[in-house]
């Protein structure tokens, strides 16, 4: 086991069971980053090896940024842990009450601005690319983004067209609700821990 796994595993932020993803989907294994994120100490552990990349791909030339955001709930703390690592601003999208992600509270994007979008876990990728979306509506440039458990299904494509930093690539098990396996075995309800509606 890697030594995020074990750290995950330590916090209990890596569970097993039967649940209801956001997406709709359900799946065998559920990461809940918030019980990593309850420890700063390690949380700035799992987050230092996708920092570190990434300054090494700015040293390099690939690409500059000016900020970070992370989409709520589960982005935030990730957003501010990395851009405190690596000295840009940070700040996050949230729903609004038609349920579209945008930013409030005054935060702002500039034209031009370069943004690193900030993940706990990444399944389809659905709120990054929804964070993405406002952000290049006010003329933001998303050049990179990060989480801390990328689960996509090892076959899966990549969604998006900008580099991808995990902490920990953890592919999952995914089925569609018609054909969840764990529901043919006749399993408790599939539960769904996480804070975003399942649309």
């Amino acid at each position: 086991m890697s030594d995020i796994a074990t750290i995950l595993t330590e916090c209990q932020a890596m569970l097993s069971g039967h649940f209801l993803l956001s997406s709709g989907k359900h799946s065998s294994q559920y990461f809940q980053c918030a019980r990593l994120l309850q420890y700063p100490d390690k949380a700035a552990q799992v987050i230092a090896g996708v920092a570190e990349r990434i300054k090494a791909d700015q040293a390099a030339g690939k690409f500059a940024a000016d900020a970070v955001i992370g989409p709520a709930m589960g982005g935030i703390v990730v957003s501010y842990e990395l851009g405190r690592q690596l000295g840009l601003p940070a700040f996050f999208t949230e729903r609004n009450e038609d349920g579209i992600m945008t930013l409030r509270r005054g935060f702002e994007v500039t034209p031009g601005e370069r943004i690193i979008i900030a993940e706990d876990v990444v399944t389809t990728g659905k709120s990054t690319l929804e964070t993405a979306e406002q952000i290049q509506a006010m003329g933001g440039v998303i050049v990179a983004s990060i989480c801390v458990v990328d689960r996509r299904p090892a076959d899966a494509a990549d969604p998006f067209p900008w580099p991808l930093y995990a902490a920990l690539r953890q592919p999952a098990v995914l089925w569609d609700a018609s054909g969840c396996e764990l529901c043919k075995e006749g399993r408790t309800p599939a539960v769904k821990p996480g804070s975003r509606k399942v649309f």
